[in-house]
């Protein structure tokens, strides 16, 4: 059409038509141009991001499943590009393990770290209770790295077998360990009888008398409490060496109080003695009257008690004369000689892992007994008070001797 030409109405429609569908045809294809550059730009961008944040390394497949994979098959020929590609590959995938150094501080890889501090954690939580517990309990740290000796159940120690004890004080402490072994109502305070006469032995020996000296039995030497009755009669004499011998042994209540009696400030001088030895020990619970046991104002614990046999155990004389079986003593001013036997029925059977003992029995104080046993060379302290009948305090012994002889190696 010539250049300022006049368009007819009837050809308008036509030629607006064919202008719209060429400028529709470039406007498309201008958007469609501009959307695909954003679009791979936006790509390239998320994926670099990827690979800094994330440290992703190129996917390398597993060396197992290679392996599989090129199992029975000739190796291609890698060109030099694609050997260039493959060292790039590994040399990304080792830089991403290795640690980065900076200053003094070195910061792991993340995965490595991840792995790390799992482990951290695992190893927190299991020595964490242990570790509260040893810090709550130093004691029990303590016992569990030392541990003592004990009784064992399948040597017959049971909750059972202990109610058959029929002693109402039981105390039984290993000796080379000071460790407890059992105790039923230890700190109770009772009268203990002629025990007494363990403590009249070892004050009498302090004393340095000469054992050879004699004494006589007078009228105080009678016992006026219980009017219990002796062979010893009024005006024997016998050394100082037989009185302690058949006190010890025996339980010879006038061969005590003759002992008792000559002492430097008398009978009251001697009780003092008595007193402040156990003091002296840690017998803190003890109290002495008389030198015989016969007054049931001498009383003391099974506890304190073992303080007693452990201190005793220290005099030779001590040990020989309560584990005698029997003696034969020749009172001066008697027309006969004086048989005694040992009051403790399992050294008059031979029981030869008794060492020390004591036996004692008044009515207020029931049937009671100290021992000390070896059992496999090792010593073990048995006290035994109140026991009601006249061998209950033995058989408690025997029963606490065989849990001791199967527990004890």
């Amino acid at each position: 059409m010539p250049y300022g030409r006049r368009i007819s109405s009837s050809a308008f429609p036509s030629h607006c038509f064919l202008a719209c569908l060429r400028y529709g045809v470039l406007f498309a294809l201008l958007w469609l141009t501009i959307g695909w550059s954003f679009g791979a730009a936006s790509d390239a961008t998320r994926y670099s991001a990827a690979r800094m944040n994330r440290q992703i390394a190129p996917s390398v497949p597993h060396r197992s499943k290679a392996k599989a994979r090129n199992s029975g098959k000739a190796q291609k020929p890698s060109t030099g590009k694609g050997r260039r590609r493959i060292a790039r590959k590994r040399k990304h995938a080792t830089r991403a393990e290795q640690p980065v150094h900076i200053g003094k501080l070195t910061a792991k890889p993340r995965r490595q770290a991840a792995r790390n501090t799992k482990g951290i954690r695992h190893a927190k939580r299991a020595v964490a209770p242990a570790a509260r517990h040893s810090a709550r309990h130093p004691s029990a740290s303590r016992a569990s790295a030392q541990a003592g000796p004990k009784l064992l159940a399948r040597c017959g120690y049971t909750p059972r077998s202990r109610a058959l004890l029929r002693a109402r004080a039981v105390y039984v402490v290993d000796e080379r360990t000071h460790t407890v072994l059992t105790e039923k109502q230890a700190d109770q305070v009772m009268p203990i009888a002629s025990v007494s006469k363990l403590m009249t032995a070892v004050v009498s020996l302090d004393a340095k008398h000469a054992l050879s000296k004699p004494l006589n039995v007078t009228v105080q030497d009678q016992d006026f409490d219980k009017f219990t009755g002796s062979r010893l009669s009024v005006g024997s004499r016998l050394s100082r060496h037989d009185m302690l011998h058949i006190a010890l042994m025996s339980s010879e209540n006038r061969a005590a109080a003759a002992l008792s009696r000559d002492y430097v400030g008398g009978r009251p001088g001697f009780v003092a003695a008595m007193n402040a030895k156990a003091r002296a020990l840690g017998m803190w619970r003890t109290s002495f009257v008389n030198g015989t046991g016969l007054s049931p104002q001498n009383v003391s614990t099974a506890r304190d008690l073992s303080r007693l046999v452990e201190a005793a155990s220290r005099y030779p004389l001590i040990r020989a004369y309560s584990t005698d079986r029997a003696q034969i003593v020749f009172p001066s001013g008697s027309r006969t000689q004086l048989s005694y036997h040992n009051s403790n029925a399992l050294v008059r059977g031979g029981d030869s892992s008794i060492v020390l003992q004591k036996t004692g029995f008044i009515n207020e104080a029931g049937h009671c007994v100290v021992v000390r046993m070896m059992v496999h060379g090792r010593p073990v302290d048995i006290v035994v008070l109140g026991a009601p009948g006249a061998h209950d305090h033995i058989a408690d012994v025997i029963r606490i001797g065989h849990w001791l002889r199967c527990s004890l190696h």
